[in-house]
């Protein structure tokens, strides 16, 4: 598939000024240029083109907000300086598996003040003396080489991974956001019923406590009369006794 092909099937319907990442990996490019890319991309922040047969990034169109080029497995020798008119604000690029010989063909990258790191694998250049202390001498403002530091520690992830993860992030947040919205309007439903149902266990709870101090209360009642009807029982029989107490006295006065 060529590369305009490509472009159109990405867009997906989209305009071209709403497409923020654009990959047209493997598919062939005309004459080893960059074709059906223009100026019109211009939220364009992540452009993947690899293995598509590049010779040249002359064509590419101006994309001052690009901050993320995948170059690697093509055919470039050199023509760099046109990276730092067209893509000013680049932070990332890619050059793995170009042609670029010698030090002189990356010397342009040094007006792109915003690049922190540079690949170059399997570029010859790498086999030069002092290969890495040299690109750190001659492109200061860069931080990795190679997904390595000054010190040889390791990046904490390649340069497109760690684009597409954040681009995947931020569709994440917005589905969180989503559910979050849709939670926060049935919330109000679920919170009246667990209210209701926790103001029922308190009514019937209270109800218990009431049978219960009720049950008490007649308890206490019936040992009250119980004790009433023995003093009662307790006074007839001594008034009982003392009548015949009485009765018997009648009778030895007689």
């Amino acid at each position: 598939m060529d590369m305009k092909k490509r472009i159109h099937l990405e867009l997906r319907n989209r305009t071209p000024s709403d497409v923020k990442e654009l990959v047209l990996d493997n598919c062939r490019s005309n004459e080893g240029k960059i074709e059906g890319l223009t100026d019109e991309f211009e939220e364009l922040e992540f452009l993947s083109t690899i293995n598509v047969g590049l010779t040249s990034v002359a064509n590419l169109p101006k994309l001052n907000k690009l901050k993320k080029l995948e170059l690697s497995d093509n055919r470039i020798s050199g023509g760099l300086e046109v990276l730092a008119e067209k893509c000013p604000n680049l932070t990332h690029l890619n050059l793995s598996g170009n042609k670029i010989k010698d030090l002189s063909t990356i010397e342009p990258l040094k007006k792109l003040e915003s690049l922190k790191s540079l690949d170059l694998f399997n570029c010859e250049v790498t086999n030069l003396n002092d290969y890495r202390e040299n690109v750190f001498k001659l492109l200061p403002q860069l931080t990795y080489l190679d997904g390595y530091d000054k010190e040889d520690k390791e990046a904490p992830d390649s340069d497109a991974e760690a684009y597409v993860e954040g681009l995947d992030d931020d569709e994440d947040d917005e589905d969180e956001g989503e559910e979050e919205e849709y939670d926060e309007d049935a919330a109000p439903g679920d919170e009246d019923e667990e209210e209701g149902e926790e103001e029922d266990e308190e009514e019937g709870e209270e109800e218990e406590e009431e049978d219960i101090s009720g049950e008490e209360e007649e308890e206490e009642e019936l040992n009250d009369g119980e004790v009433d009807d023995e003093e009662d029982i307790e006074e007839e029989r001594g008034q009982k006794r003392k009548r015949e107490l009485d009765e018997e006295g009648e009778e030895d006065d007689d």
